[in-house]
């Protein structure tokens, strides 16, 4: 296996983590910048995009979303499918261009949405293909500077706006496993804002508010909970879950174990490879493409 990617920062070093699992004598060549960049030793470094192998198996796009755009039209040169790390762009502007050249060269695409692989997301998909929740409660929330603790806060994309960042972008997660669950919404209102003394001038919290037809959805997403908490309420019409994405288990309202199972997070990028890689070689198209997550990203912008 062959793999260009680009940007070698906290993700990407995961995408590599879950190559190695699965394909241990893989090359990784990383497309920098310039050569005093960071030496990565699990990598082979290059400069110019003359440099790629021309016989690259996929390309992976994990540097800040800010420059998603311009990494898409360089690597489509290269005509080979696109594993491109959420969210697909910070912003609109560029959509229909990127949409247009992506599908004229006819690139695979799909963006890297690893809860999708979750196994507790899975099981409530099972469910959901069977039932639907009358509502829904999604619930997201931590605290930045703790993401990253060998990094200032204040100075990685999440804190700034202009990168791409925001909680509303990090935490697309939420909207996009709702739509996986459930399909489109017909009508999404939303509302973000900067509520706490967090050195940052992006979002810190937001609200989403999803109707369908049979389900009412309202998640919360924020940067500022100092406890952790990741959890997905289904209230059905007799019974209630709780899904808890950091434990890996779904109980119900007397507290009896629904599903249980233990995982490590790498768990869900090695799944998330598996299933692009096997969409390369059977012809498919993967779910969750560059334009399906463009008309999420339209709804995270809303």
């Amino acid at each position: 296996m062959k793999v260009l990617i680009m940007g070698l920062g906290s993700i990407s070093k995961k995408h590599i983590a879950a190559i190695r699992r699965k394909f241990s004598d893989a090359l990784i060549y990383a497309l920098r910048s310039n050569e005093s960049s960071d030496e990565h030793i699990d990598v082979n470094h290059i400069y110019s995009i003359t440099q790629a192998p021309k016989d690259l198996d996929f390309c992976i796009i994990s540097n800040p979303t800010s420059k998603h755009g311009e990494s898409i039209k360089l690597l489509s040169t290269l005509k080979s499918p696109l594993l491109i790390e959420k969210p697909v762009l910070s912003s609109l502007e560029e959509i229909d261009e990127l949409s247009l050249i992506i599908n004229e060269a006819s690139i695979p695409t799909y963006v890297g949405c690893n809860l999708r692989f979750h196994p507790v997301i899975l099981r409530l998909k099972e469910e959901m293909d069977k039932r639907k929740p009358v509502e829904m409660n999604v619930y997201c929330g931590s605290y930045l500077p703790e993401w990253r603790p060998d990094q200032d806060y204040r100075e990685v994309y999440s804190a700034k706006s202009a990168l791409g960042g925001g909680v509303h972008l990090d935490l697309i997660h939420e909207i996009d496993y709702t739509i996986y669950l459930l399909g489109y919404p017909q009508t999404i209102e939303s509302y973000k804002s900067k509520k706490s003394s967090l050195e940052i001038d992006s979002y810190d919290i937001a609200h989403y508010t999803l109707e369908y037809n049979r389900t009412s959805v309202f998640i919360t997403l924020n940067y500022y909970r100092s406890e952790v908490k990741r959890q997905i309420e289904c209230v059905w019409e007799n019974d209630v879950w709780i899904a808890d994405l950091i434990k890996g288990s779904i109980i119900n309202e007397k507290g009896e174990v629904i599903f249980m199972k233990t995982f490590d997070s790498l768990e869900t990028y090695s799944n998330q490879l598996d299933y692009f890689w096997t969409c390369i070689h059977e012809g498919k198209e993967p779910m969750n493409s560059f334009d399906e997550a463009a008309k999420i990203l339209r709804m995270c912008l809303k």
